[in-house]
C-alpha cells in the first residue's frame, strides 16, 4: 500500500506557480489577481478561504477578500460581482459556497463571468468540459487527475467508481475520468443514495473515488486487493482525541480499506490541499489568458 501525499504535491505544484509568477514579473507582466467573496461567518467557509488567501500569498498572486454579513441581499450580491466582471485588474474570482438560503446560488454562479470563473462551476465551464474542450475545470476533480498523474497510476481501460453525484466533485470527476487522454479513458460509473447493490459494483473497481460525504462509508469488505482509492470526503466528526472535540474524517474506513490497496489517499493531507493549488492554477491560467484569450 502506498500512500498519496496531496500535501506534498501540493508543496511542489505551488513552488512551479511561483516560479512562474517570478517570470512574469520580472518579464514586467502582470501579477495574477484573485478575489474571494465570503458571505457570513460559516467556520468551514472562513477557513477554506484564509487558506486560499495564505496560499495567494505563497505563491506570489495579489489577493483580494471581500467580506458581507449574512442578511446581504441578493441584489447586493450580484451587484458585486457585476462589479468584478468588470475590474480589469482582477483574473479570477470565487463567491464561496454555500450562501444563505435567501440567495440563489444559482443565480449567483451563472452571474459570474465564465472567464473569471476560477471554480469552474458556471454553465459554460461545466458544459466546455462535459465536451473536452479547454475550460476552468473544477477545482477539486482537477486535484485528483493531478494526483493520479503524478502517481503515475494507470488509468486506461480501468473501472472507475465514482461514490457521488455532486455537481462540484462526483458529476465532474465522473467526466473526466472517462475523456480521451491520461488520466482518464477509464470506464466510469457512478454510484448515488439510490443505487443498488453498490458493494458489488465497488467490488468490481479498479479505482474508487469517494465523494458521498457520508463518513467511513467504504468499508473493507467493498474493496478488491490491489485498488486505488480516492477519499475525498471531509466531515467533521465528534472525537475526544483532539484538542477542538472534532477530527476530519473522510468517506473511507481508513484501517480497513487502506491494507487492501496500492494506493490511497488519507483524510485530511489528501485531496483536500490540491484542491486549493487547483485554484491557484487556474488563477495563474486566467491572468495569462491561456484559455479565455
Amino acid at each position: 500500500m502506498k500512500l498519496i501525499d496531496g500535501k506534498a504535491v501540493a508543496t511542489q505544484i505551488k513552488q512551479e506557480i511561483a516560479e512562474e509568477v517570478t517570470r512574469i514579473k520580472t518579464a514586467g507582466g502582470k501579477t495574477p489577481h484573485l478575489a474571494a467573496v465570503l458571505v457570513g461567518h460559516d467556520g468551514g467557509s472562513e477557513t477554506y478561504v484564509a487558506n486560499k488567501v495564505r496560499a495567494c500569498e505563497e505563491v506570489g498572486f495579489t489577493s483580494t477578500l471581500i467580506r458581507y454579513e449574512a442578511d446581504v441581499t441578493e441584489e447586493e450580491l450580484l451587484a458585486c460581482v457585476d462589479r468584478l466582471n468588470k475590474d480589469a485588474d482582477i483574473d479570477g474570482f470565487i463567491v464561496q459556497l454555500p450562501l444563505p438560503k435567501h440567495i440563489s446560488e444559482e443565480n449567483v454562479t451563472e452571474a459570474i463571468d465564465y472567464r473569471k470563473d476560477v471554480d469552474g462551476f458556471h454553465p459554460v465551464n461545466v458544459g466546455r468540459m462535459s465536451l473536452g474542450m479547454p475550460c476552468f475545470l473544477s477545482a477539486t476533480p482537477a486535484g485528483i487527475l493531478e494526483l493520479l498523474k503524478r502517481y503515475n497510476i494507470e488509468t486506461r481501460g480501468k473501472h472507475c467508481v465514482v461514490l457521488g453525484r455532486s455537481n462540484i466533485v462526483g458529476k465532474p470527476a465522473s467526466m473526466l475520468m472517462m475523456q480521451k487522454g491520461y488520466p482518464g479513458d477509464c470506464t466510469v460509473t457512478v454510484c448515488h443514495s439510490r443505487t443498488k447493490n453498490i458493494k458489488e459494483i465497488c467490488l468490481q473497481a479498479d479505482i474508487i473515488i469517494a465523494a458521498l460525504g457520508v463518513p467511513e462509508f467504504l468499508k473493507g469488505d467493498m474493496v478488491k486487493e490491489g485498488a486505488v482509492v480516492i477519499d475525498v470526503g471531509t466531515t467533521r466528526v465528534p472525537s475526544d482525541k483532539t484538542k477542538s472535540g472534532f477530527k476530519l474524517t473522510g468517506d473511507v474506513k481508513f484501517d480497513e480499506v487502506a491494507p487492501k490497496c496500492a494506493f490511497i489517499t488519507p483524510v485530511p493531507g489528501g485531496v483536500g490541499p490540491m484542491t486549493i493549488v487547483s485554484l491557484l492554477r487556474n488563477t495563474l491560467l486566467a491572468g495569462k489568458k491561456e484559455i479565455y484569450p
